[in-house]
């Protein structure tokens, strides 16, 4: 029945953008976070607060043809057929950003003071009754949830004594038959070491065990302050893959103001055991980008890292590299795909997520994707686009660079590189990305690495 329902939706999202019009707004590059349909436009035409039909800030997705309720969108970490399941109420998930259960006790046994109301209508009004409570939340993205407690005569917040949820370790690739050695890359790429988090509407905080080849690239400024760029995605050692948009002077752009940082959690925080930092030797920018007509063609990139004491990145659970699939390979409409940044979490938002989060997007058909009433003539043969059937999950500023993956015989290759989108989560609108498997050539020839298969068998061409 969900399945028919998100059919349908995908469906009437295109009526309703041709009884809105096919006027563009100008395409603004999308350097993610994953946008929330419940806190954009996304579903203006076909969904409307549910009036009570659906609980704890759910949202009604009613038909455009009878105007009758069809299902419940739930906001983050609720569920059930009217939202009226919360999530995991005995643990939190990630860093516990969509914990929604009804602990009220710090760590010191204190217990939680109501929050306040200034509190409550910024960030609290679709949680349970609008935030009139004083149950642990993160809220200012600290590593779990906590509460404010009066403690010697102050009001001082406390992490709460809530359990982290459990995780099954992400199954390995069976053991191969004795045979001549492969590659070491061959033999590790895509693997991860931790399966990806629970997934929630308009992405989720994720692990970099997650995401282990997502690369933080940092250019430095004249003030030494150090800026987030974009993502990118680590193909070899000393290789990154990226946007060729998040350098404006292409390959002149000087090399020795950026950095790659590897086995990155979040960006306001370092992890010295995890994170591996590298100076950038080289930025390749492909010769072929062209933004003229604002659609970043050939929008692709490569960085050399300079190694340290001889060698670059080492493979650990939380840096490994992705598989790069043969190439014109393809997989069909509606496959799966997985998306991962550090960008904004909504558009329009003045902050990035400090996060990586995750989301799952679907691969449309590119003679969809070129409808009047999506992109008409600007997608070009070196790009796809994917979308959520329900418009809930997307990239957004922020993630350029950033890798899509699908998984192919229990390791992900990347098919595609964050390019660009009209907005973010926005309908009719899905996110635009490089085609990597048209770069294959160029890649190896720039870098002297081949497609690493890993023996996955492809069953599409």
């Amino acid at each position: 029945m969900m399945k028919n329902a998100c059919v349908l939706i995908w469906t009437l999202a295109a009526l309703s953008a041709a009884e809105v019009g096919s006027l563009l707004e100008r395409r603004r590059q999308k350097m993610s976070v994953f946008s929330s349909s419940s806190s954009s436009s996304s579903f203006s035409s076909s969904s409307v607060r549910s009036g009570g039909i659906c609980l704890n800030g759910g949202t009604t997705v009613k038909s455009l043809m009878t105007g009758k309720h069809m299902f419940c969108l739930c906001a983050g970490g609720f569920e059930g057929k009217r939202c009226e399941t919360v999530k995991h109420a005995h643990c939190y998930e990630g860093v516990g950003l969509y914990y929604r259960g009804s602990v009220s006790k710090s760590e010191s046994g204190h217990t939680c003071k109501d929050w306040d109301s200034d509190t409550r209508e910024q960030y609290l009004s679709s949680d349970v009754n609008s935030g009139r409570h004083n149950y642990c939340r993160n809220l200012h993205y600290r590593r779990r949830p906590w509460c404010h407690v009066w403690k010697n005569q102050q009001l001082v917040w406390e992490y709460c004594d809530i359990p982290r949820c459990s995780f099954e370790p992400f199954p390995g690739p069976p053991a191969p038959t004795p045979t001549e050695p492969e590659p070491a890359a061959e033999m590790t790429c895509g693997q991860r070491t931790r399966r990806k988090q629970m997934k929630i509407v308009g992405g989720t905080v994720a692990t970099v065990e997650s995401h282990p080849w997502v690369a933080a690239i940092f250019w430095r400024s004249k003030s030494k302050e150090k800026v987030f760029r974009c993502g990118g995605s680590l193909i070899s050692a000393c290789w990154v893959l990226t946007a060729a948009h998040c350098f404006p002077d292409g390959s002149q752009d000087k090399e020795h103001r950026f950095s790659v940082t590897l086995g990155k959690n979040a960006l306001n925080e370092s992890d010295l055991i995890m994170e591996q930092t590298f100076r950038v030797e080289e930025v390749i920018v492909h010769e072929g980008f062209d933004n003229s007509e604002g659609n970043f063609n050939n929008d692709i990139a490569l960085l050399r890292l300079k190694p340290k004491h001889g060698t670059c990145a080492e493979e650990n659970n939380w840096v490994k590299f992705v598989c790069l699939p043969p190439p014109q390979q393809s997989l069909p409409p509606g496959a799966t795909c997985e998306i991962a940044g550090y960008g904004k979490e909504r558009y329009g938002l003045w902050y990035k997520s400090q996060y990586l989060r995750e989301a799952q997007v679907n691969l449309l058909n590119d003679d969809v994707c070129r409808h009047t009433y999506y992109y008409d003539n600007m997608l070009t043969e070196n790009m796809f686009c994917a979308s959520r059937p329900d418009w809930s999950q997307d990239a957004c500023e922020g993630d350029s660079g950033g890798p899509l993956v699908c998984e192919v015989d229990n390791r992900l290759f990347q098919f595609g590189v964050i390019s660009w989108g009209d907005g973010c989560a926005k309908q009719s609108r899905p996110g635009v990305y490089t085609k990597v498997t048209n770069y294959n050539h160029w890649i190896q020839e720039k870098t002297g690495l081949t497609s690493i298969t890993a023996g996955a068998t492809f069953p599409y061409k």
